[in-house]
Formats: C-alpha cells, structure tokens, sequence
C-alpha cells in the first residue's frame, strides 16, 4: 500500500500502467497489532530498516513516522479495494495512515474515518468491513500474488523483472529501462 508518489511518476515518465494488487501483510497479528520486532524477531534490524525507509522519504520530499506497531492489513485492503471500485483510490491515505500518523488500519472505527476523510459514507465503508463484501476480491489477489511470487511490500514488476520494498526512484527508472518499456 505505498509508493504510490513514485509509481505515477513511472507511469507518467513511461509507457506504463499501474495495477494494485494485495498480499498478506501481518495477517492474523490481531487488531491491536504487534510490534514489528515482535512479528519479525531476528530477522529484520527494525531501527536500520526505518532509517533507510527514511531517507527514501525525505529524497521524495514525504514526511516519515515509523509506526509504534504493525497490524493485520486484511480489513485495510478489503477496504480499499471496494473504494477502487467506486473511482477513490485509498491507497496513499491507507499508507499516510501508517507511516505518517501511526494509525491502527486494523481497527474499523480506524478505517471508516479514514475511508470518511476520502468522501465516501461512513455506513456504506461500515457495511464493506462488517459484512467483507470485499473479501473475495483480496483473497483473489492474494492468491496471485502467491503465484508470481511476491514476497513482501512493495513489490515493482514489469515485464517478469521485479524489486521488492521501497525503493528509490531511479531503481525503479532502471527497473523500467532494462525491461524495454518506452518513455512517453
């Protein structure tokens, strides 16, 4: 769910379009959430991690908070995706949510203020999250993602190349160049 300032520079810059597709983030980490180090103990050096995810947000002139937790993302992107459908993408608000503001997007209340901030009604985002109306639209992403092999987020793919994570802007020129994809 980030990235988005980059990949409509990419897709403005050459002949692309951008597709979003979910993955399994944090799933069943609970609606409180867990802290990172917690979720990924020994694996990810969670202090380096930020600071690097820092700078790549200062180079693209965004603010950067890490988040005191990480939490299950399903109901976020259920939600988002149902806001797709209706022309108001909630990607970038969903991303400033957790790595700006810090917001528990595994929280309902959370997500229905977030999807009211975006324009649409409170009571028709409630109904999305109660009655995961969205649910078979994620779990099909899922299932995709799974296929083509992606194995955390962000994930860039053009042309069967693909970087993993946030990356700065001119990997993913690069990422673009070497796949043959013209400039507009």
């Amino acid at each position: 769910m980030g990235g988005a300032g980059r990949a409509e520079r990419l897709v403005g810059a050459f002949a692309l379009s951008r597709r979003t597709v979910h993955f399994p983030l944090h799933p069943g980490v609970g609606r409180e959430g867990k802290r990172l180090q917690d979720v990924v103990p020994g694996i990810v050096d969670v202090e380096r991690a930020h600071a690097r995810l820092a700078g790549i947000a200062a180079a693209e002139g965004l603010p950067f908070t890490p988040p005191p937790r990480v939490w299950d993302s399903r109901l976020a992107q259920e939600l988002a995706s149902w806001a797709a459908g209706r022309g108001v993408p909630l990607d970038a608000a969903l991303f400033r949510a957790v790595w700006v503001e810090g917001r528990n997007v595994g929280d309902e209340d959370v997500l229905v203020a977030i999807a009211q901030e975006a324009g649409l009604e409170a009571e028709a985002a409630r109904a999305v999250l109660t009655g995961r109306t969205a649910r078979e639209a994620v779990d099909a992403d899922w299932a995709f993602a799974r296929k083509v092999g992606v194995t955390g987020v962000p994930t860039y793919a053009i042309g069967g190349r693909g970087v993993v994570g946030a990356q700065p802007y001119e990997v993913l020129e690069g990422l673009a160049e070497t796949s043959g994809v013209p400039r507009r």
